[in-house]
């Protein structure tokens, strides 16, 4: 008989009465429409005596009624079913038959079943028995491929809950998966009574259970009869009402036990020594499948891992801004390594909640909304404190109920806390150098995944690596703070105007947390004259700082005695060749005579200075090409040039006009241009914003700049 019928109303029935095997037609209410002479012959009863009555009462005994109910309950649904039910004579004999039933359609709507009976036992039988076993073996081939090519285990355990339970009869299939040693989680169930899915999501092996027992043994176990499920297990549901026969079978992958396969059939399945090697090949395909998924998986994971690392280490090194790191790091995090993410510092002896992500908006603010109602405890057991006092992470593998109740402060923190559907947490703490700098705490959720112990030590190795950018963050402010007071201690502090001179002055560090070795100075002298110089020893560190301090006390000292560009540069020179200072330095030296309206200037291989001229014009000053002190002592060559009332003179060091691949003539033309801003205005926020628009951020050079105008 086929599989599946199809008809429509215009067409008989009577072509099934050619058929030697019984056949049996009923609507969508079961009641039979057409019976064939065979099966008139098999029931020992006249077709108008069927015609009419519910397939289940009219054919079958009264403890195999509830089974044929069960499929045709399911074949309605548009499948199939083969199996074997005892069916009753007219004169209430009994006899045992196989049965294929399937959907009858009309215009694609299923309209009834059409079911084909066989008596086992028999001539006929016995070669449908072989047509059987063929069937089973093909069925078993289809399965195999399918089960071959499947990608995940969700399409595993469509195929052997839904496609091979169809090829061995079951009518209920089950696959339930270990995820750890005590634990069993079902990953899919077809039949079976309302609401067992979700009663059955988790549960232990330890229970009385067929599928604890098969994973404790690794033995499969056979149960022929409603009796005998009863009494080997008396507090198990029924899979469905009547007589039922059961099978569950280990999935075995190198000698353990990673799942189990549970099928149960309507009525009292016979089950050959043939049958059950059918169904341990089928039960072995399956486990194959599954854990080739699942190395498949884990490489996947192992390797999304090694990449998160290495983009996370890149984002956590690629600024000093820790914090703003952080929240990128929490969020690379969601959704594929969580489905919360949330970082807390530890900020004077207090949690400061740096980022908290989600893939759904409202479910960050409601995460915010409830840290900033119910803070952290401190004396919580199992929370952000605990990591923090004890520096180790924290795995909550199953966050269960009574922990979320136990938790709760009161009711409307309880509601919260369930919204949140919290299902497994993984903290770990930020630690360097023996402080804990926070905790980044992971949350699985929507997704229903869990945290594993391969999760704790990925998400460690994270902290580790977030807790020392934290560290050398901090470590690089404190450095660079205390460099930059050490900068400032050493260079003068000017006055906005000595008489008849206004003045502006700026030190812009590099951003390392090394001092440089620049510096500058204006001193008045009698008769309204002015020195001004500015200088760079080459270097960065405590040398080129101490180099800096030791220059400019030299020069005021030397200025003290006679302030002439000559004098003081040339014993400048003897300085260096007497002491051996040991550093490259570089200056400018100008003495300003305004009773004369000129300046003199000696460069000791420095960048020349520039005049803004009161009618706005730029004189670059003309560079000697003279040597560094110490270098060629007194072979320097004296430089004049004019300085009127209004105009304004700016030296600097080359932190202002030097760039990375660039010539420094571009640089100097660059300043020219830029010169003129500082006509008007504030003179030394003028000159801080010049330098901020001229100088290379991605130098690690300082820049110093003073520039002295001359007024009435």
């Amino acid at each position: 008989m086929p599989c599946e019928g199809h008809f429509d109303g215009g067409v008989e029935l009577a072509f099934l009465d050619a058929f030697s095997q019984p056949a049996l037609v009923t609507g969508d209410d079961a009641r039979l429409v057409h019976v064939n002479p065979a099966a008139e012959r098999l029931l020992g009863v006249r077709r108008e005596v069927l015609l009419g009555r519910r397939l289940p009462e009219a054919a079958f005994t009264e403890e195999h009624q509830d089974a044929f109910r069960e499929v045709s309950e399911q074949v309605l649904t548009g499948g199939s079913w083969l199996g074997e039910l005892d069916a009753v004579r007219g004169d209430g004999s009994t006899v045992h038959v196989e049965i294929t039933c399937a959907a009858v359609r009309r215009g694609g709507a299923v309209v009834g079943l059409i079911c084909a009976m066989s008596e086992s036992g028999t001539t006929a039988d016995r070669g449908r028995s072989a047509q059987r076993l063929a069937d089973r073996i093909t069925g078993l081939a289809r399965v195999d491929a399918e089960l071959a090519v499947a990608e995940d285990v969700e399409t595993v355990t469509k195929v052997v809950i839904s496609e091979a339970a169809d090829v061995v009869g079951a009518t209920v299939g089950s696959l339930s998966l270990l995820v750890d040693p005590d634990t069993l989680a079902l990953a899919g169930l077809r039949g079976g009574v309302a609401g067992a899915s979700s009663r059955w999501t988790r549960f232990s092996v330890h229970d009385r259970t067929p599928a604890g027992d098969v994973v404790r043994t690794g033995e499969t176990i056979v149960m022929i009869g409603r009796e005998a499920i009863q009494e080997r297990y008396p507090d198990l549901e029924r899979a469905a009402e009547g007589e039922r026969s059961m099978i569950a079978l280990p999935l075995r992958v190198a000698g353990r036990t990673i799942g189990v396969v549970t099928w149960s059939f309507p009525g009292r399945r016979r089950i050959d020594l043939a049958e059950m090697e059918f169904y341990g090949v089928l039960a072995a395909s399956c486990a194959q499948a599954i854990e080739r998924i699942r190395a498949q998986a884990e490489s996947a994971r192992q390797a999304a891992r090694v990449q998160f690392l290495a983009d996370a280490t890149s984002k956590l090194s690629e600024s000093l801004d820790y914090q703003r790191t952080l929240v990128e790091v929490a969020r690379m995090a969601v959704p594929d390594f969580a489905d919360w993410c949330a970082i807390d510092l530890v900020e004077d002896d207090r949690l400061h909640r740096l980022a908290v992500e989600h893939v759904d908006p409202e479910k960050v603010a409601l995460a915010v909304d409830l840290e900033g109602r119910y803070p952290s405890r401190r004396d919580a057991r199992g929370g952000v404190w605990t990591v923090v006092r004890t520096g180790e992470p924290l795995l909550v593998p199953e966050v269960t109920e009574e922990m979320i109740a136990g938790s709760a402060r009161d009711e409307e923190h309880l509601r919260v806390l369930r919204e949140l559907q919290l299902r497994s947490v993984l903290m770990v703490p930020l630690s360097a150098r023996g402080a804990v700098h926070g905790v980044m705490s992971w949350v699985m959720a929507d997704s229903d995944r869990r945290y594993d112990a391969g999760d704790l030590s990925f998400a460690a190795d994270l902290g580790r690596r977030a807790a020392i950018a934290i560290d050398n963050s901090r470590l690089h402010t404190e450095t660079l703070e205390a460099a930059v007071r050490l900068q400032h201690a050493v260079l003068p502090v000017l006055p906005a105007e000595f008489p008849g001179w206004e003045l502006g002055s700026t030190f812009s560090p590099s951003g390392d947390a090394e001092v440089g070795g620049d510096f500058f100075d204006v001193i008045p002298l009698p008769g309204g004259r002015l020195v001004l110089f500015v200088g760079d020893v080459m270097g960065r560190g405590a040398g080129a700082a101490a180099g800096m301090a030791q220059m400019r006390a030299a020069i005021r000292a030397y200025v003290a005695v006679d302030p002439d560009p000559e004098v003081v540069l040339n014993r400048l020179d003897r300085l260096f060749v007497t002491y051996d200072l040991g550093r490259l330095v570089t200056m400018i030296y100008i003495l300003v005579d305004p009773e004369h309206d000129e300046a003199a200037m000696l460069n000791a291989g420095h960048p020349p200075p520039v005049v803004l001229r009161r009618d706005g014009t730029v004189d670059q000053l003309r560079s000697t090409g003279d040597a560094p002190l110490g270098i060629q002592p007194g072979a320097r060559r004296l430089v004049e040039f004019p300085l009127a009332v209004g105009d304004l003179l700016l030296a600097f060091t080359d932190g202002l006009i030097e760039r990375r691949d660039e010539d420094i003539d571009a640089g100097q033309r660059r300043l020219l241009d830029a010169v003129p801003g500082l006509a008007s205005g504030d003179l030394s926020a003028q000159l801080d914003r010049l330098v901020e628009d001229l100088r290379d951020r991605t130098r690690s050079d300082d820049v110093a700049a003073v520039a002295v105008r001359r007024r009435e």
